[in-house]
């Protein structure tokens, strides 16, 4: 953890007095990408649609999206959210940054998965727009993230990026399958947090699940609310918390000095 410079003084008093100096929170632009693999496409666990059967991936990216905006919002009215899909590529969904929730309903409401399959993908293009905007961003007091939600265990996508060009924060939630003969989820994981060292700005988080429970998803959606220019280092998160069931404690009963003490019967 760094430590916050300070100002000393009043060193006549006998005593040390610092004073912080005060430093600016950005507004955010947020950049979220969805990955449409038809691996969006496979069923999570522990949720329904309206249809009463299980929400796929994509389903559940798109209620978690519109949960962390909802939040965002919430919490500064003045953050902006903007959309893009990756297939082989990345392709705006939504391009103008908004802060209005109607504009992400509406964006999820267009997103599909593809039918078939696409071949190793290329993050650069999603970096070198991430890098344009964020430029833009800037202009305007302004900072930008990139939230990438991945789903394809068997494919490690690929990029090319200049190791000094650090431009925005880049978050990934990995949605993935359990290992086996034609999934190497850990190899792709390995590779998306080399790519996110690789690339981000300011402290980046990767969270990842493989259990395909929907709650899971929104769990984590909510850790990357944090602001990035507020944030510990990701090893030192201990949230969220579970609730651990505890059998209520009895208070001890009080006898005052004064009351009469019962005398058993003989």
């Amino acid at each position: 953890m760094e430590m916050v410079e300070g100002e000393r003084s009043n060193r006549s008093e006998g005593r040390n007095k610092y004073t912080l100096q005060p430093s600016r929170i950005n507004n955010e632009d947020i950049l979220l990408c969805i990955d449409i693999d038809p691996q969006s496409m496979a069923e999570m666990k522990g949720a329904t649609g309206p249809n009463g059967r299980p929400l796929a991936r994509l389903d559940a990216i798109k209620q978690a999206i519109i949960l962390f905006v909802n939040a965002k919002l919430t919490i500064n009215p003045q953050h902006r959210f903007a959309f893009a899909t990756l297939s082989n590529s990345v392709s705006w969904l939504r391009k103008e940054f908004s802060s209005e929730i109607e504009s992400t309903i509406a964006a999820m409401r267009g997103l599909t998965a593809t039918t078939t399959s696409s071949s190793q993908p290329d993050l650069t293009s999603l970096f070198r727009l991430a890098a344009h905007e964020s430029r833009k961003s800037r202009m305007q007091g302004r900072i930008l993230r990139v939230v990438l939600f991945y789903c394809r265990s068997n494919v490690r996508p690929l990029h090319q990026w200049p190791v000094n060009q650090k431009l925005f924060t880049l978050d990934v939630m990995y949605l993935h399958d359990k290992p086996g003969p034609d999934n190497c989820p850990q190899e792709v994981y390995d590779t998306l947090v080399e790519t996110l060292e690789h690339v981000t700005e300011y402290e980046g988080y990767i969270l990842e699940s493989g259990q395909g429970l929907a709650r899971v998803l929104f769990r984590h959606v909510l850790i990357l609310l944090s602001h990035p220019q507020q944030r510990c280092v990701q090893e030192y998160i201990d949230i969220p918390k579970s609730l651990a069931k505890k059998a209520p404690q009895m208070e001890p009963m009080v006898i005052e000095d004064n009351a009469p003490v019962p005398v058993s019967s003989q």
